[in-house]
């Protein structure tokens, strides 16, 4: 009898563990399906931004590759402004990445890509901070161009601010018509050279205006592609 008695109480203690795990498991899985809902809603829109910048600028890194073709004797080129403070520029050269977030060469401000307007060589590229940095280095960079390169710039965050009278010029002289007007946050993007005489120049730009913007408190992306001589006179 108390063999049998102790065996009972086993399986009267089992039956209720068992009881307890089931119960236990059943309170987890109500709540789980309690906050799951919310739980994706906040991960979806921490992630919304994010995502819709990298699909609208076709990812930040993507294949230079475009449907453009050019004839042997011009450059064939894309440029992509950043998108608000979250997607660098990128600028491609016969579609080879030349600047851009792989390359650790691209930065907030204007980012510039300057090209042996002959050979097609890559002879310079850099970023110039235009909201907390000076602009007597760009001035200086501007200044050095040969005549006969092709410059490529494109805008990322912001690149305005510190631009004074004599940096427009230097820019407008490679054949920016949009320089001169350029304001906070902007977006911009040009393909010119020293000594064109605006010819041979391509430009798109977007203004800054909070009712319009895509991103806040930036407007949309610009991008440009084409085809440019290989010798500028």
């Amino acid at each position: 009898k108390s063999n049998i008695r102790k065996q009972s109480n086993i399986v009267r203690w089992f039956l209720q563990a068992l009881t307890l795990l089931i119960l236990l498991l059943v309170i987890i899985f109500i709540v789980l399906q309690f906050y799951s809902d919310p739980i994706k809603d906040i991960t979806k829109s921490l992630s919304i931004s994010s995502r819709t910048l990298r699909t609208s600028s076709q990812s930040a890194e993507g294949p230079c590759l475009r449907k453009k073709v050019c004839p042997t004797n011009r450059l064939s080129f894309f440029i992509q402004s950043g998108a608000a403070n979250v997607v660098p520029p990128k600028i491609c050269v016969n579609n080879e990445l030349v600047l851009g977030t792989v390359l650790n060469n691209a930065g907030s401000g204007i980012n510039i890509v300057v090209v042996n307007g002959k050979t097609g060589e890559i002879l310079k590229t850099d970023f110039f901070n235009m909201y907390s940095g000076k602009v007597e280095p760009l001035i200086e960079f501007l200044k050095n161009i040969e005549t006969g390169s092709l410059v490529l710039m494109a805008v990322y965050d912001e690149g305005s601010t510190n631009l004074n009278d004599e940096a427009k010029k230097l820019i407008a002289d490679l054949g920016s018509s949009v320089i001169q007007t350029l304001g906070y946050r902007d977006n911009w993007v040009f393909a010119g050279g020293k000594g064109s005489s605006g010819k041979g120049t391509f430009e798109k730009y977007a203004k800054n205006n909070k009712s319009t913007n895509k991103y806040e408190d930036w407007p949309e992306m610009v991008e440009v592609e084409g085809c440019i001589p290989t010798y500028i006179e």
